[in-house]
């Protein structure tokens, strides 16, 4: 599943960028909203997502400490997070543009295919014939 996984992070820039700033378990919560694939995407895969993109300036993070109970990490998307998500919409509807001409054709394809019978096969009658008609794995032996 790891090139799943790189799905997930146009999503987050996505939702960061909708909601101005997030906690995890929020985008968590969105992920499978907006989800880019039907696999499940597993906690530790988001957070590491997340580690990347601040890596990358993409995101930056800090610690909310305001409120009861433990502290939670805010994230927020950069401007170089804005220009990677622009990159992303250009990969994706060129993706999306390429998959839906796929579908279409080897859809068509298909269906001229089963429109088609399939061929009934040949029927010898003698021994030369029949030994011609031997598949070649058994005649090998």
């Amino acid at each position: 599943m790891g090139n799943l996984y790189r799905f997930v992070e146009p999503v987050l820039l996505f939702l960061l960028k909708k909601k101005g700033r997030s906690y995890g378990y929020e985008l968590a919560a969105e992920l499978r909203e907006h989800a880019l694939t039907d696999a499940s995407i597993e906690a530790a895969a988001l957070y590491k997502t997340l580690r990347q993109l601040e890596q990358n300036d993409c995101v930056v993070s800090e610690w909310d400490v305001t409120g009861k109970g433990p502290a939670k990490r805010v994230y927020r998307l950069t401007p170089r997070g804005e220009e990677h998500l622009a990159e992303w919409i250009t990969v994706l509807d060129h993706v999306a543009r390429s998959m839906t001409r796929f579908v279409r054709t080897a859809g068509k394809q298909a269906r001229d295919m089963s429109k088609c019978e399939p061929a009934a096969p040949l029927r010898r009658s003698g021994k030369r014939a029949a030994k011609t008609a031997e598949p070649a794995l058994a005649r090998s032996r």
